[in-house]
């Protein structure tokens, strides 16, 4: 437990049986629940976490992205009764020392949603690949339109936490289930009132190479992006109506 919050860890995980142990070695002890979610892995991850105490493992028998492997981790964390739910992704380039500062906004009732900002980091431009640090300028643009978020920034970080509140008021079967999720998040939270700021952390990247191919999933996530955009438009609330009311704090009553 965190300052009051139960917290659960979803790491969502395709052919990850390298890093894996990695990640959750580094997991800080105040984590309630660990779930890995394998998504159709070849290579032994499910393996992997299953040897590890106090890891629950659920597994897709089909691929369903690192979106709809994220939801099915948020729909076990609500079951278990977590406060908060925070994605950390399996291939150890997360710092789980950083956890704290994305959990402290939701504990002082700041925040709904909290998001990790990598290109706010010093070192962003010597760290991170240049082809990603374009594209993800170019997304987070797009997603601010989107979503109404416009102090958002690097929207693609999957470094987040979320309380079980906002969880609760988003249609988890709707979302997008491959790399445009955390893009169409942010505009259903924008959309359900939720509270939503950054914090930074670390641009971390190994030597392994990244199946995301930038310029092949920038266009179906602008795609997505416009499209979230115009339904935010067609749903904005008439002039003079009542904003809608902000979600409660974690430890609010109701």
């Amino acid at each position: 437990m965190y300052r009051g919050l139960r917290v659960a860890v979803v790491v969502p995980a395709h052919n990850e049986a390298r890093l894996l142990p990695v990640t959750l070695a580094g997991l800080p002890p105040f984590v309630d629940h660990v779930i890995v979610v394998d998504d159709a892995s070849t290579d032994g991850t499910a393996q992997v976490a299953a040897d590890r105490a106090g890891v629950e493992v659920l597994r897709h028998a089909q691929n369903r992205g690192v979106g709809g492997a994220i939801v099915s981790g948020y729909r076990r964390a609500l079951a278990l009764g977590a406060d908060a739910a925070v994605v950390v992704g399996a291939d150890a380039q997360m710092d789980p020392g950083e956890m704290s500062a994305l959990l402290d906004p939701l504990v002082a009732g700041e925040a709904d949603y909290v998001k990790g900002d990598r290109l706010g980091h010093p070192e962003v431009r010597r760290r991170m690949p240049w082809v990603r640090y374009l594209g993800n300028h170019a997304l987070t643009v797009l997603t601010r339109w989107s979503s109404g978020y416009r102090h958002v920034r690097d929207s693609q970080c999957g470094y987040t936490a979320i309380t079980a509140r906002a969880l609760a008021r988003l249609p988890l079967d709707q979302l997008y289930p491959r790399y445009g999720f955390p893009n169409d998040l942010l505009a259903w939270l924008g959309l359900v009132g939720a509270r939503v700021v950054d914090r930074p952390v670390t641009p971390i990247y190994g030597d392994e190479r990244s199946g995301i191919r930038v310029w092949r999933v920038v266009l179906p996530i602008s795609l997505l992006l416009v499209r979230a955009g115009l339904r935010r438009v067609g749903l904005r609330r008439p002039a003079g109506a009542p904003r809608p009311e902000a979600l409660p704090a974690p430890g609010d009553a109701g």
